[in-house]
């Protein structure tokens, strides 16, 4: 029997959760292992350095455009290097609405525990 529209949203929504929660788990489970790619963090270091080197050249020739478009090369090696280093965001459905299994700060939950106390539990 296959699942309703509304269904797959559910388990959609539960699967993006658990692997913001925890990554290892649904890498180990799911047998992809989430690796860096030193070749794509080298290629971000060339970028930038060859930003770096645009600025300079910029620089030197007193030039502003030029210097604008080094550091504008640089800033996207240096963007390249951490989506890399660090992973970008999972892919999926995104829940439109908090769930409760995203964490709140504890003092925000107990102000919000107050006023449920005061204004619906009478």
């Amino acid at each position: 029997m296959p699942l309703s529209d509304h269904e797959r949203r559910m388990l959609a929504e539960m699967e993006a959760a658990m692997e913001q929660d925890d990554p290892r788990l649904v890498s180990t489970l799911t047998g992809k292992a989430r690796t860096r790619q030193a070749g794509k963090v080298f290629t971000g270091l060339l970028i930038t350095l060859a930003g770096m080197a645009v600025l300079v050249g910029g620089l030197i020739a007193k030039f502003t455009p030029l210097g604008i478009a080094g550091f504008l090369i640089a800033l996207v090696g240096v963007v390249f290097i951490l989506s890399n280093l660090f992973g970008s965001a999972p892919t999926g459905v995104s829940p439109s609405a908090p769930t409760k299994s995203q964490k709140k700060p504890k003092w925000s939950q107990s102000f919000e525990e107050r006023w449920d106390k005061r204004n619906f539990e009478r």
